[in-house]
């Protein structure tokens, strides 16, 4: 190593080490949960590599759940997370199979944390970090207890906010990062947007769209196809068609089944309109419908019916390529864009 990149990469270490001290890693770069995606195999595979993997619960049974963490922990030593959506029906039960499993790190999305969950997590000595979409949000969650915050912006894969990543993270972090611990995600790509983030106050990152093609992810070959191929434009975000309906958006690659979850929302509306569902229950099919999916373009391979969830960072990912090197990438590219900024 030339003494110009270990300038680089001790500038690099500094900045990552609140975080990395906080996840218990090498790296202070969580695995964004992706549901299918995010499994035992790529999940233990990040957290090998020195990052820090996360478990996507999504609509998975506290038993589908208790094996996967069974299995992920065969599969690694290493720390890792479980993510939850808190609008699962079964949300405590899901806590108390991560207090079986001693996980120590959970991560709640979807919304503010229903009452008591908060407190259920943390009773089990877990820390808990939360989804940051605004600045007033932040302020609440870390006024309840949350350790660490994510503040992830609309160039995400996935359900996305309206607000982009630059947007957020210089609302957010100088107000915050000096409280807890404050990891950026969305549209990142590259070790120079990490190292700008870093150099902002972020204690790391989260990627996700970056992971789906490695070599241990067991996304469906046509899946990994589809994202080489495609480019940052080609990741669009789905449309609300009834403004009754909580949609929230969802980023994936454009394809048929975009018009496919229109349709799906024109028949939830029908049913409340005829009084045969409730709001909560017209949400959960919502919710279900995109699971279902993202299964048939994960798993099955099915990527024009199916949903290709990609951020916009999907025009960045080239090749098959195993986690190891794309996390020593990402930290070779930020390590080098220290150094000049050093020089």
């Amino acid at each position: 190593m030339t003494n110009a990149s270990s300038i680089g990469a001790e500038r690099l270490a500094r900045r990552m080490a609140r975080g990395c001290a906080f996840l218990g890693t090498e790296t202070a770069i969580l695995g964004g949960a992706m549901s299918w995606v995010s499994e035992r195999n790529l999940v233990a595979a990040i957290s090998n590599a020195g990052g820090f993997g996360v478990i996507a619960c999504g609509a998975m049974t506290p038993e589908l759940l208790d094996k996967e963490i069974a299995g992920t922990r065969a599969l690694t030593s290493k720390p890792f997370g479980v993510n939850l959506i808190t609008m699962h029906p079964q949300l405590f039960e899901l806590i108390e199979v991560c207090k079986k499993h001693d996980v120590g790190h959970v991560v709640l999305a979807g919304g503010l944390p229903p009452a008591g969950s908060l407190d259920a997590i943390k009773a089990n000595g877990a820390k808990l970090i939360c989804f940051a979409p605004a600045l007033s949000l932040a302020k609440k969650l870390i006024r309840s207890g949350v350790d660490a915050l994510v503040v992830e912006g609309m160039e995400a894969g996935g359900h996305i906010g309206p607000v982009s990543t630059s947007v957020l993270a210089q609302e957010i972090l100088p107000e915050v990062a000096e409280q807890v611990p404050v990891f950026v995600a969305g549209g990142i790509g590259r070790g120079e947007a990490i190292a700008g983030y870093l150099d902002m106050g972020a204690a790391g990152v989260q990627l996700g769209t970056r992971f789906v093609c490695a070599t241990e992810s067991i996304a469906h070959a046509n899946f990994k196809k589809a994202f080489i191929r495609a480019s940052a434009r080609d990741a669009i975000a789905s449309v609300q068609i009834d403004p009754r309906l909580p949609v929230i958006p969802v980023r994936a690659l454009k394809n048929a089944a975009g018009e496919l979850f229109s349709a799906k929302q024109r028949e939830v509306a029908q049913l409340l309109d005829e009084g045969k569902v409730e709001m909560l229950e017209a949400q959960l099919q919502i919710e279900h419908y995109w699971a279902g999916a993202l299964r048939r373009a994960v798993i099955d391979g099915d990527v024009e019916h199916g949903s290709v969830m990609a951020g916009q960072s999907v025009g960045m990912v080239s090749k098959e390529e195993p986690v190891a090197d794309i996390i020593a990438t990402l930290m070779a590219e930020a390590a080098h864009a220290l150094e000049k900024r050093a020089a």
